[in-house]
């Protein structure tokens, strides 16, 4: 399925997706912002208050800002998975897709507009998340650029890796299997409400093979200095997970896989 190329970037149809998708969200703002923030609530007076005031610091911090990155990164992996798959996925569901595969705008700019809106709604959601935390317990970012850069690699990772659920997808059903049973136990069993170190040798072995494991413990390092595995290794398989789900949407766009199916 080769398209020629343009020579000038289509600004005005990526800005037309962009703003629809953007849109979409604030329609459902319940849905989108408020549940996560509550959710996230919810998991610090249990976790942070109820089971923190009887845990020792880990790593020298508090428990209860201990888990602040965890907190942050599991919405944020679920949202970017949730709404990039959704919105490709919706127009192949109603048959508007051959719409957009017809328009004079390049799958490059179709992968940036989707993408991207996806991305910008997990960040600002993690973002308000972080502020929403700092309502329950007081933290430190000893990183901030570093917490951006993870922050924004992290979402818009995931945000491709949704795109391609979207796609792959035939129903409603395959939609949800991904995020619900793979992606959400890696996230509860990658360190998000512990540290690996905590775990006898031959589990934390296993944990390493887990690479929510890297990006948690990454964006923890951002904030207090402190990671169960080296900040190298964890940005370096960020940025491989990146190029991977890069790697795969310009298959899929080069073979035509399951977009007009």
């Amino acid at each position: 399925m080769s398209r020629p190329l343009h020579l000038s970037f289509n600004r005005h149809g990526v800005w037309a997706i962009y703003k629809f998708e953007i849109a979409r969200a604030l329609r459902t703002l319940v849905q989108s912002l408020v549940t996560p923030v509550i959710t996230t609530s919810l998991y610090f007076v249990v976790f942070g208050a109820a089971i923190g005031s009887r845990m020792n610091a880990v790593d020298g911090v508090k428990y209860a800002a201990f888990i602040v990155p965890g907190l942050v990164m599991l919405p944020l992996f679920t949202e970017s998975l949730a709404n990039a798959s959704f919105g490709i996925f919706f127009p192949k569901f109603i048959g508007t897709i051959y719409e957009l595969l017809s328009a004079p705008i390049s799958y490059f700019e179709i992968v940036i507009a989707y993408v991207g809106a996806a991305a910008t709604k997990s960040i600002v959601l993690g973002l308000v998340i972080l502020m929403t935390a700092s309502l329950f317990v007081s933290f430190k970012i000893m990183h901030p650029v570093w917490m951006i850069a993870f922050l924004t690699l992290t979402a818009v990772t995931f945000s491709l890796f949704g795109f391609i659920l979207g796609i792959w997808a035939k129903g409603w059903e395959q939609l949800q299997f991904i995020p619900m049973l793979v992606v959400t136990p890696l996230t509860f069993l990658g360190g998000a409400f512990y540290s690996i170190g905590m775990l006898p040798p031959v589990w934390r072995t296993v944990s390493l093979f887990n690479p929510i494991v890297y990006l948690i413990s990454g964006f923890r390092w951002s904030f207090y200095g402190t990671s169960d595995v080296n900040v190298a290794l964890s940005f370096g398989i960020t940025l491989g997970f990146f190029a991977l789900c890069l790697s795969v949407v310009a298959l899929i766009f080069k073979t035509g896989y399951r977009l007009k199916n």
